[in-house]
């Protein structure tokens, strides 16, 4: 159960469905996760439906972190599951995740590439979307060349996810 408010993410998007079906895939019961850009929050439910152990979200958006915690307690996922965050990217996130996920337009996931690494676990997996078809090769090459290897590319209506597992430290 999704109240977007204000905040984007209702789950009826390309980009929304392709990261779950990449998060059942690759998110282990236990494991810990991080969405940035959470919005609504709604992958970070999906999460925590699969089992996720420590949750946590970030948005910049102050509205969208107050709809996320609402949205993960109307789906029974209590504050002790997870926590928030309001700040640009994974700049405020602290410590690493097995998995992190991102569904945010290509030039932004461009730049938090940089920083993934930082707050992803070595040989956690990272899955992005927001992507337009056209610059899958784009985000694929800079992934590769960051030391992630490709796992899945997914296509639906022009929109890819794309998720990769990160082979160095």
């Amino acid at each position: 159960e999704i109240a977007p408010g204000m905040a984007f993410g209702t789950g009826t998007h390309p980009t929304t469905s392709l990261c779950v079906q990449l998060i059942e895939t690759g998110l282990k019961p236990g494991e810990s996760f991080l969405d940035i850009g959470t919005g609504s929050g709604i992958l970070m439910v999906a999460a925590g439906k699969i089992g996720a152990g420590r949750m946590c979200g970030v948005d910049r958006d102050e509205l969208a972190v107050r709809i996320a915690a609402e949205n993960l307690g109307r789906n029974g996922i209590g504050p002790d599951r997870f926590h928030l965050l309001q700040g640009s990217l994974a700049a405020p996130v602290q410590g690493r995740f097995d998995v992190v996920a991102a569904n945010i337009l290509t030039q932004v996931v461009l730049e938090l590439l940089e920083d993934v690494p930082r707050v992803l676990e070595p040989g956690g997996i990272f899955i992005c979307s927001g992507i337009i078809a056209e610059d899958k090769d784009l985000v694929v090459g800079r992934m590769t060349a960051m030391g992630f290897g490709i796992i899945d590319v997914l296509l639906k209506e022009g929109w890819v996810a794309i998720a990769g597992r990160l082979n160095r430290v």
